[in-house]
């Protein structure tokens, strides 16, 4: 006899008991056939448990036809690379030993699914497992909202040590560098708030980055509102979307330099500006995020004798954390800060 020939015979042989067993339990498997839980019966005579019975919430699940699934072993369905582990559990179920496997199963498309299945024996009138009756029930969207969260958990554990070994830094460098307990209090809160008001930023948009413009803004805030600074400000450039690392650093570095601006700089007379702009420029070795802060008009600069934190912040935590190029020239009619990195590809709308 044939292969497909066999299978017919399989097939028919396997819907005969099919139809003698709905004609033992006709209103309940009419329930079974109409229910929105995906259940199989099989046989338990053979070891393979071939499916004898699907109903059409089963079908929806796995996408197979009915044909397709009569006479198939239960574990046809398995994810490929079912591991023995998953094939143990699934023999256990059957064998009716204690718990119901959560396991990965395949849809006639390829795509998988996380099912967790009960299997109940059929016993005849002697007390024999003829047939199990088996449901299922989708897991998948739990599993990936499992998944989703571990890898959230491990995205939060980084940010909380990166951020921990920030704020460590700028304690530091404030106690190493300060005259006085006053003035390594100023120096750390207004560090610890300037990288608050990025994590702000970056939680509205539920940490998937910012918008460089919307980072310029609140960077610079509380810098504008007193004695109409606001008006002293220039900023062109489109709503680049920054990743959240990017986010950070900049906003650190915009602080360090409007913090200067206002004790040494543009900002320390009534007459200086400051204007913040930046393009996207093409080169050989990639695209590059090109931005330049340029300072008029304030009081004269002079370079600094010696380098100090936000200096080196700005100069080689910047360039560090991004990847990229950024030079402090202190040019007698105001300091101009070019900062080069790679550039982000995405652009905001606003």
């Amino acid at each position: 006899m044939s292969d497909k020939a066999y299978k017919n015979q399989e097939q028919k042989d396997a819907e005969a008991v099919v139809k003698e067993f709905k004609e033992d339990l006709g209103p309940f498997v009419v329930a079974v056939e109409t229910t929105r839980t995906p259940m199989v019966f099989t046989d338990a005579k053979e070891a393979d448990n071939p499916i004898i019975f699907a109903n059409d919430s089963f079908l929806k699940l796995t996408g197979y036809d009915r044909d397709e699934i009569l006479a198939q072993s239960f574990n046809f369905l398995l994810a490929q690379g079912a591991d023995r582990d998953d094939l143990d559990a699934v023999a256990a179920a059957f064998a009716g030993k204690d718990g119901d496997p959560e396991i990965q199963y395949r849809r006639k498309d390829g795509n998988e699914f996380w099912a967790t299945i009960f299997v109940n024996p059929v016993r005849d009138e002697d007390g024999k497992v003829i047939q199990h009756f088996v449901s299922l029930v989708d897991t998948t969207k739990y599993k990936n909202a499992q998944t989703n969260a571990a890898m959230l958990i491990d995205e939060l554990n980084h940010r909380v040590k990166n951020t921990l070994a920030t704020v460590q830094s700028i304690v530091a460098q404030a106690a190493r560098n300060a005259s006085g307990p006053a003035t390594a209090r100023e120096s750390i809160e207004t560090r610890i708030a300037a990288l608050s008001r990025s994590h702000d930023l970056l939680g509205r948009e539920k940490w998937e980055g910012a918008g460089l413009r919307d980072l310029v803004g609140q960077a610079l805030e509380p810098f504008g509102v007193p004695d109409g600074r606001t008006e002293r400000f220039t900023i062109e450039g489109e709503n680049i979307r920054l990743s959240p690392k990017a986010t950070l650093a900049l906003g650190i570095a915009f602080n360090e330099l409007a913090t200067n601006a206002i004790k040494y700089g543009a900002f320390s007379n009534e007459t200086g500006t400051v204007s913040i702009e930046w393009t996207i420029e093409a080169r050989s070795d990639g695209r590059w995020l090109c931005l330049r802060w340029r300072e008029k008009d304030g009081a004269p600069v002079t370079p600094p004798a010696r380098k100090g934190f936000g200096s080196r912040v700005i100069e080689q935590g910047l360039a560090h954390e991004l990847n990229g190029r950024v030079d402090l020239d202190y040019r007698p009619d105001g300091i101009v800060c070019t900062i080069d990195v790679p550039a982000p590809r995405a652009v905001l709308d606003g």
